[in-house]
């Protein structure tokens, strides 16, 4: 443990790690106020695309928590990082919220109904069999399509919900198209992620609480893994898979000296 506590960074998961719902998970203030006074470089890396960093922002502080914008890093970030570096200018229609329209349009990209680039799927609450067609329709039309990020379900207060890989599933099975998937593990979520922290990967450890995703990510760009067990994740689980994490922990609250 001392020497994950010597990590100069942390890329850190949100959902399942800081928080389920609207309840702050155990040892999370305290891990973030050691955080802060041991000055650790930090960045809370998600896959849910719902939220822009300022409304996850406002979150955190309804739950307690005072964090800077520049400390949030979100796949619809990076997906429209990535589209604007493929297709300067172009279009997308969207099935999602706010966080990845606002991504969109931030790095030039217009919402096209009609003729877009692309069909970008995230999390959204407003996913409908409407919408579903008309993309499929859009894909079946030439459209590329991408999803903010793969996971195929979520945790909140009250379960487990359906995540883009579960939304966007119909899309790929009645276009026979595959998507392209730009979050966690996708080794460019995790570039973008060190260069934000300004950190070598030697001196940096995420964590999360999937092991498909932030475990996998880890591994993929040879970064210091940490399981945390607050998720979706068993300690059953990880049997299943043909991967290890370097740590297994309860919760966050368990990196912190005090609490060892």
């Amino acid at each position: 443990m001392q020497e994950l506590r010597s990590r100069k960074a942390f890329i850190c998961d949100m959902d399942g790690v800081i928080y389920h719902g609207n309840r702050l998970l155990p040892g999370v203030y305290e891990f973030v106020n050691w955080l802060h006074s041991s000055k650790k470089e930090f960045v809370f890396l998600t896959n849910s695309s719902t939220r822009t960093p300022r409304e996850l922002r406002e979150k955190l502080l309804r739950l307690g928590l005072d964090v800077d914008e520049k400390h949030f890093y979100t796949s619809a970030m990076a997906t429209a990082t990535f589209l604007a570096q493929q297709c300067p200018g172009g279009s997308a229609f969207v099935i999602g919220d706010t966080g990845i329209t606002n991504a969109l349009y931030t790095a030039g990209f217009s919402m096209n109904d009609e003729n877009p680039d692309y069909v970008v799927v995230g999390e959204s609450s407003n996913y409908n069999f409407e919408k579903l067609t008309h993309a499929v329709n859009l894909v079946r039309n030439g459209a590329k399509l991408i999803g903010t990020n793969s996971d195929l379900t979520g945790p909140t207060e009250t379960g487990i919900v359906p995540a883009t890989g579960a939304l966007i599933a119909p899309i790929e099975l009645a276009t026979g198209a595959k998507a392209y998937f730009v979050g966690k593990p996708n080794p460019l979520i995790m570039r973008h992620a060190l260069k934000r922290l300004g950190t070598r990967r030697e001196d940096t450890a995420i964590i999360g609480d999937r092991m498909d995703t932030d475990v996998l990510a880890g591994i993929e760009a040879e970064i210091t893994t940490v399981l945390v067990l607050s998720g979706v994740t068993s300690r059953e689980d990880i049997t299943r898979f043909a991967y290890r994490p370097d740590y297994i922990l309860n919760g966050v609250g368990e990196i912190i000296p005090d609490n060892n």
